[in-house]
């Protein structure tokens, strides 16, 4: 399987630019330096079917019920350098979504981790003894 980096998914991206949020004064008013890249995964030909599960299933919360995955940046006042981040973003979230998850191993606590919870538990029930009224 080749990196997802070599892939060309340039024919498959759309971009809109819109006016940046926030202060910015006379800049900001008259300039679309926001940019929003949007990506259908479930029409993309660069990546298998595996792909488009593991990136629905892992990039839930950032896809719409039509299978776009839309990333936005407006850092900068430059519409180029907003576009090139957005583009690294999306390799970023490409990568990162289908990465391999490690299995977890499982661990016993050990014999020193045992005996401080212990210790702990000893500690935590001596306040509260001392906080109830003395019987005579």
């Amino acid at each position: 399987m080749e990196p997802i980096r070599n892939r060309d998914f340039s024919k498959e991206w759309t971009f809109h630019t819109a006016r940046s949020s926030g202060a910015g004064g006379q800049h900001v008013n008259k300039v679309n330096s926001k940019v929003e890249l949007r990506f259908n995964i479930f029409e993309s030909e660069c990546l298998s079917q595996a792909e488009k599960n593991r990136l629905i299933e892992n990039l839930g919360n950032k896809i719409t019920h039509e299978g776009e995955l839309i990333i936005t940046s407006e850092q900068t006042r430059s519409q180029f350098r907003n576009r090139d981040n957005v583009i690294e973003k999306f390799y970023r979230h490409l990568e990162t979504a289908l990465a391999p998850k490690k299995p977890r191993i499982k661990t016993k606590p050990t014999k020193a981790a045992k005996e401080k919870r212990i210790e702990k538990k000893k500690h935590q029930s001596e306040k509260k003894q001392y906080r109830k009224k003395p019987d005579f």
